[in-house]
């Protein structure tokens, strides 16, 4: 029999194809008549928080046990097994393109009966929504941890020159202006990995862009080429603020620099704070969403689900495995997972957020985000390479060729789910 939660909460405070049948599925009862739930998480950043999840839930619980792997490569990892028809009971992954190949191989099992949905803030509910490649009634995921993107900034830097935090794409180019004119770049870059110039695009293109905007085109209702305009145009106007050359300096290059106060801001994800404090342990970051538009009503927080859990179909007992997923959603167990990983908690609740966030919770609070548009994105189209060679052409025509290559390019690496997409539509007409 479980134990109470009350005994949880002391222990906390002292502490790949629709046809495949998964009837391989653990949560196999034993002899003793102990469950075991097994979990595959794919963030190994994370396995001393888990670890320390799996130890609580297992001292809490006699009848079920829960075991917790954290492999590297753990896409991979999974993917292997399912050829295997080894299968996790629970997967916890990131709420990206593998999420929506899974999901549209029909992999996962729907959990609209746990009662815990009601308890996860609505915004990132339709993110998941937006991640189906078609249409699909029911729920396949729980939103567990989010992060966001947007600007950084040294807060001390800000007070000492009494700059204050702008609202709008109009009044942001004019701190850009200010700062420059300070002898401070008013931003760091860092595009040589390109990857890196994928942060301030989805800042820019939540704000600017529908966050519909890849099932619009798939659809043939919009072209990238009409909806991506703005957001092209704005990320080229931030070289003229950055370091001399940003695709010759690293990721790592630019923690470093802003860590040492060679700029002001920096448009990066709150994932890079770790790395910045790891060079200046005492530096003060705060954030603020980017001021893509002129009227402030109209800026989107950038922010994405890094992790949630989906069940795998087919799994022997669903009722433990909904055990675990409602201990897991435990305000003491997200919590735990906060304090070691930091990120904005995808369930509704008063947590201890990190203080460099302190500049995004209102939007948080008020639900004002959109999914990163390059979860959308199919990884073989190489979006981020192609942002970083449009950044590195000053021809004049370089923003049309550009958002023309992005529509060929999109075509091309989509045509199979375009066709399908197009059937769908038109058996709802």
């Amino acid at each position: 029999m479980k134990k109470s939660r009350a005994a949880i909460s002391l222990l906390t405070a002292a502490a790949i194809s629709a046809s495949v049948l998964l009837s391989g599925c653990s949560g196999d009862s034993g002899k003793d008549g102990v469950t075991t739930i097994t979990m595959l998480q794919y963030k190994p950043e994370a396995v001393k928080a888990f670890e320390k999840i799996e130890k609580l839930f297992n001292e809490t619980h006699d009848d079920i046990q829960l075991k917790i792997e954290s492999p590297n490569e753990a896409m991979t990892v999974l993917k292997t097994r399912l050829i295997r028809e080894e299968y996790p009971d629970i997967v916890g992954i990131g709420g990206d393109m593998n999420y929506s190949n899974f999901l549209d191989a029909d992999l996962f099992e729907d959990i609209s009966d746990l009662e815990i949905i009601n308890e996860i803030n609505p915004a990132y509910l339709k993110m998941e929504k937006e991640l189906e490649l078609l249409p699909k009634d029911g729920t396949y995921a729980l939103p567990y941890a989010a992060n966001a993107a947007g600007i950084l900034y040294n807060k001390d830097m800000f007070e000492q020159n009494g700059w204050e935090i702008p609202e709008t794409w109009s009044e942001f180019i004019s701190l850009c202006d200010e700062i420059k004119a300070s002898g401070t770049d008013p931003l760091y870059l860092g595009y040589k990995d390109t990857w890196t110039c994928l942060a301030p695009w989805n800042a820019l293109a939540v704000g600017l862009a529908p966050s519909d905007v890849c099932s619009s085109v798939n659809a043939g209702r919009t072209t990238f080429a009409a909806e991506y305009a703005e957001v092209a145009d704005k990320i080229k106007v931030l070289l003229d603020y950055a370091e001399p050359n940003p695709c010759a300096y690293s990721y790592n290059d630019a923690c470093t620099a802003f860590a040492r106060g060679q700029s002001a801001m920096y448009p990066i994800g709150s994932y890079a704070v770790p790395q910045i404090l790891s060079v200046n342990p005492d530096m003060n970051i705060d954030s603020f969403t980017f001021p893509a538009n002129e009227n402030e009503q109209d800026n989107v927080l950038n922010s994405g689900i890094d992790l949630h859990f989906s069940v795998m179909k087919g799994t022997k007992n669903k009722e433990a495995v909904y055990e675990v997923l409602r201990f897991l959603f435990y305000d003491e167990t997200v919590q735990i997972y906060l304090d070691d990983q930091g990120g904005i908690p995808c369930k509704e609740g008063d947590f201890k957020l990190p203080e460099f966030l302190n500049g995004m919770q209102q939007y948080i609070k008020d639900g004002r985000m959109s999914d990163y548009h390059d979860h959308h994105y199919p990884s073989e189209m190489s979006v981020d390479a192609m942002i970083q060679t449009y950044l590195m052409d000053n021809n004049d025509n370089s923003a049309q060729q550009f958002l023309e290559r992005f529509d060929k390019e999109w075509a091309r690496y989509n045509r199979d789910l375009i066709a399908r997409v197009k059937k769908y539509e038109e058996g709802q007409q």
